[in-house]
This record gives structure tokens, sequence and C-alpha cells, in this order.
């Protein structure tokens, strides 16, 4: 039989995600902005000239140092989403997983077995944890028009957005929790999958940095492929100005009729390239920092 893991204090939960967004933000804020700009552009690429004004926009004939800087917009809105959807889901999943635990470990076990149980109650904790996320929506959706749409802020701050913009800065909510809710599943469930079946553990708290690192990459890489089409569709809803109404059906109906399905997969090879370290380097951190934390509170 499986044994439950070791449980960590709030604090620890709190602060390990915290210190993992920090570092994710300041390494990884120009990869996700090309990454958001591949995926919002509709035209076609076809030399290097075209993809150098997709990736820099009105900066791609700027000397270097300044194209490069124009890969940091929205960096205050970034770092507050960022952080806060870390220790939201970094740190929320382990809450959600010891309540399904202490309440369905038993129909899990006898459906899918001790070892296959506990895996899918940690997939299972990390898709309602990835649906709650929308609560974080607005934060970035500003963090995406400012990488791909900085025209439609025309010279507002941000408590001017908000009292301006009100409920539609949650546009594509539906569409966030459509994406969240496989990608989480598959972010925590290839994750313990490893650590069950690849490495044996029992206590998945109790994983070295190596196992966490790899455990990552096998969660990082399910999550991503998984919800790769919903995201596009949530970045083109939420890279849009502000008075935008195209619902998220008729981008799906336009972008199989003027591109064809493979659109669906749009910047998938740089995301998995960049968003994929990315979300390693994070998950892997906040995995080993939480019980790193906890250590050295008691």
């Amino acid at each position: 039989m499986s044994t439950v893991d070791k449980k960590q204090s709030g604090l620890a939960r709190i602060l390990g995600p915290a210190v993992a967004g920090v570092c994710e933000i300041g390494v990884f804020h120009p990869v996700d902005t090309i990454s958001k700009r591949l995926m919002s552009n509709t035209t076609r690429v076809n030399n290097l000239e075209k993809l150098n004004s997709v990736i820099f926009k009105d900066k791609a004939s700027a000397p270097a140092g300044k194209r490069f800087l124009s890969l940091f917009p929205g960096l205050g809105y970034a770092a507050c989403y960022k952080i806060l959807q870390r220790i939201y889901k970094y740190g929320g999943q382990p809450f959600a997983n010891e309540f399904l635990t202490s309440n369905f470990k038993k129909s899990y076990d006898d459906l899918f077995g001790p070892k296959t149980g506990k895996a899918l109650l940690s997939a299972t904790a990390g898709s309602l944890i990835g649906i709650g996320e929308v609560v974080l929506l607005p934060l970035d959706v500003l963090k995406i028009k400012r990488q791909t749409n900085p025209e439609a802020f025309k010279g507002r701050g941000f408590f001017k957005i908000l009292k301006d913009e009100g409920f539609s800065l949650y546009n594509g909510a539906g569409w966030t929790a459509a994406r969240n809710a496989p990608g989480s599943f598959a972010l925590f469930g290839g994750s313990a999958f490893a650590k069950e079946f690849i490495f044996g553990l029992t206590d998945y708290s109790s994983a070295s940095w190596y196992q966490n690192f790899v455990a990552s990459i096998c969660g990082a890489s399910a999550s991503l492929i998984v919800s790769a089409p919903l995201d596009v569709i949530k970045t083109r809803i939420q890279n849009k100005n502000f008075d935008a109404n195209e619902s998220g059906f008729t981008i799906l109906k336009n972008m199989l009729k003027n591109e064809g399905p493979t659109a669906f997969f749009k910047g998938l090879i740089p995301k998995l390239l960049t968003t994929g370290p990315k979300l390693v380097f994070s998950f892997a951190l906040a995995q080993s920092l939480i019980p790193a934390f906890d250590r050295m509170l008691k």
C-alpha cells in the first residue's frame, strides 16, 4: 500500500512557491513574451524578417539593446500574477490533495490500485486547483495585453483600467478554466506518475532535487501538449482591445477556416522550448523548496 505524503506547514507552502515565482520571472519573462507574440500572430511567417517583426513589433529595426528591452512589457503585472499564481497553484495543490486523500483515497485505490490511485488523486487535486486559478485572470489579461497589444492601454494606469473595464477583465474565463483543468491534471499527474513509477517514492515530498527535476519534465511536457489548443484560443481572446467582443467560438471557427487545424498548435515548439523549461524550473524549485522551508521553520 502507498503511504500518505508528509504534510508541510502552510507558511512553507507559501514561501516555496513565492521564491520559485520570483526566480521564474527574473529568468523567463522575455521568452514568455516571445511565446505570447507568436501565439497571437495570425499571419504566415515565412522568412526571418517577418519573424523579427512578429517578435519585436515596432522595435524590429531598432538596435539590439532596444529590441531586447522590448521583451519586458508588463513586468509589474507579470510579477504580481506569477508570484500569486505559483503560491496558489503549487501551494494550494497539496491542501486539495490532502482533502481528496482524506475523503476519496479508498475509492481511488479500489478503482485504480494503490499506486495509480495515489498518482490520480494528485492529478485530480491539480485539476481542481487549476480551475480555481481563474480568480487571478485579470492580472494575466493585463500582462498578455502589455506583451502583445500595448495600444489597448491608451495611457491608462492599473486602477483606471480596473474601474473602466470591470468584469470584462474576466473575458476568456471559461476557456482559461477549460485549459487549466486538463493542463493542471497533466502537470501534477505526470509528475506524480514519474515519482510513483520511475522512482518508486512512497512520499512524494521526500523527492530529491534530481527526482523533482525529472518528474517536473514529465508533468510540464504533458501539460503543455494537452492544453496547447485551448491556450491559443485563450491568448487570442485576451490580447485584443478591451472593447472587442469576439467570442472564443468565433475565434475557433475563424482559425479552422483561415488557418487550418495546425493553428491550434501555433507556438507549441517555442512553448515547449521556452515555457517548458520555465514550468520545469518553477515546478521543480517549488517542490524542492516547500519541504526545505518546512525543515527550516521547525
